[in-house]
């Protein structure tokens, strides 16, 4: 397809030839232009042989270049502006050239199609807006009409400059979320010093008011605590430093333990207390 800028841009109705020569379906001879018809031969009431350009039908293009003078009768009154070789018709058509009889099958003879013109040529003819055949002040100016304007590129650094913008929300985004983890964090174990500090605190209270009163003095139960605690280290000593002396220690058991022997429950506390530490010294 052509890459060149068009210099000219319209709609027209077209219909097909092709003339070879050959005298077959109204043949009027070869194309005026000196080129053997071909495919892509177009034929014009009025533009310049040689000129060169494209069509558009349905989306589709299909290069061309003015070979030949053409249509005639039909192009009376702005009619028929164009005339399409066969075969390129054919392919517009999605059907068939008949070589035979040269023409195209599907029975459609006619089409409105969008030209583009690239260059014109240097050959016998007119410029700009075309005429029906040897009518060269009848111009046809409503088969002319401006270029469409061609819908801009983007370009690829603003998308880029956009991407870069999404990452750095997305960055700044996660950022944001690990401070705020890192905050409550932090507070957890403020929270946590703090109730540990309490609890200890609170114990301390409460081993301080077991002993005194709310106005701190010794309490009652206070005193008599401080009271036993001497009396039973004094009777722990007594009963740690104690050996066995004497007949009256009485006769070894059948382990060979004389005082030494398993209380059978009758002894006083005192004795109690002097077995358990025996035990503690080896003795059984």
């Amino acid at each position: 397809m052509s890459n060149e800028t068009p210099i000219q841009h319209g709609e027209v109705n077209a219909t097909y030839f092709w003339d070879d020569g050959s005298g077959i379906n109204g043949d009027t001879g070869a194309p005026a232009g000196g080129e053997p018809m071909q495919k892509g031969l177009f034929s014009s009431p009025s533009w310049p042989l040689g000129t060169e350009g494209y069509i558009v039908y349905e989306g589709e293009e299909h290069e061309f270049f003015i070979g030949d003078r053409g249509p005639g009768e039909p192009s009376t009154d702005c009619d028929v502006l164009l005339d399409i070789d066969g075969k390129t018709f054919a392919d517009m058509m999605g059907t068939s050239f008949d070589e035979n009889s040269l023409t195209v099958g599907g029975g459609n003879g006619h089409a409105e199609v969008e030209y583009y013109i690239t260059e014109w040529g240097d050959g016998n003819g007119t410029e700009g807006a075309p005429h029906p055949f040897q009518e060269p002040g009848n111009k046809c100016e409503d088969a002319v009409s401006p270029l469409p304007e061609e819908e801009p590129e983007e370009e690829p650094e603003e998308e880029s400059a956009k991407e870069t913008s999404d990452d750095d929300a997305e960055q700044a985004a996660e950022e944001e979320q690990e401070q705020a983890e890192e905050a409550a964090a932090a507070e957890g174990q403020d929270d946590g010093g703090e109730g540990g500090t309490t609890a200890e605190t609170a114990a301390n209270d409460l081993s301080g008011a077991e002993l005194t009163g709310a106005d701190g003095v010794m309490s009652g139960t206070g005193l008599l605590t401080l009271a036993i605690i001497p009396a039973i280290l004094i009777a722990l000593f007594f009963a740690w430093t104690r050996r066995p002396a004497g007949q009256h220690a009485g006769s070894a058991d059948g382990e060979g333990n004389g005082l030494m022997a398993e209380s059978n429950g009758r002894h006083s506390l005192g004795s109690g207390i002097s077995a358990l530490f025996d035990r503690l010294r080896g003795n059984k």
